[in-house]
């Protein structure tokens, strides 16, 4: 769950319930992963979250529908409903992805509280997410990019926010964002192939 975002260069909010979000939000991330795929670094897609809060498993059922099409495209995901990464694990699988990975070029993926008429917002963005912030955990900044789904407000008692968070609020979310990387990842291929 994060809500604080550090050394941020551009962010992007795209309201998930406006037409044509997903054509807008893959655009966007297509432009900023043109660069990495043309270098030829290993795009990862790091879901952060837990699938035990509502609030917090936009990531896990990102990674989850992601990991259903990557025999498509030339991507790794990490944190998916069956295997999430979370507040107990998350730095081990940094340090693994960086050990594994040496060209690795990290999108961070994670659940987030923003203000009330928020609710429903995708960002993206250049420069770490720092997940955990939005409960007052300690979790260490990762991703060269970042998306987030704001799932509901931030106040008192963020923790039981998550537990009451609807559910059709991030799955419509988790469809667009889904929809975006998959128009992103189909776009620079075939700027690739040429």
């Amino acid at each position: 769950m994060s809500i604080f975002i550090k050394n941020k260069k551009s962010v992007s909010y795209f309201n998930s319930s406006e037409k044509n979000i997903a054509y807008e939000l893959g655009c966007t991330l297509s432009e900023l992963l043109k660069e990495q795929v043309l270098a030829n670094k290993t795009i990862i897609f790091l879901c952060i979250g837990s699938d035990r809060a509502t609030g917090d498993c936009l990531g896990p059922i990102i990674g989850y529908k992601l990991s259903k099409y990557k025999k498509y495209h030339n991507y790794v995901v990490y944190g998916t409903l069956e295997d999430p990464v979370h507040a107990k694990n998350l730095k081990d699988t940094i340090e693994m992805i960086y050990q594994t990975h040496l060209d690795a070029y990290i999108i961070a993926i994670d659940a987030s509280l923003g203000k009330s008429n928020h609710i429903g917002y995708i960002t993206l963005g250049e420069g770490p997410l720092k997940p955990g912030a939005g409960v007052d955990k300690d979790l260490p900044e990762v991703g060269d990019i970042f998306i987030t789904g704001i799932v509901n407000f931030s106040g008192f008692l963020d923790n039981m926010l998550l537990q009451t968070t609807r559910l059709n609020v991030v799955m419509s979310m988790a469809d667009q964002i889904c929809l975006a990387i998959n128009y992103s990842i189909s776009k620079l291929k075939a700027l690739t192939v040429q």
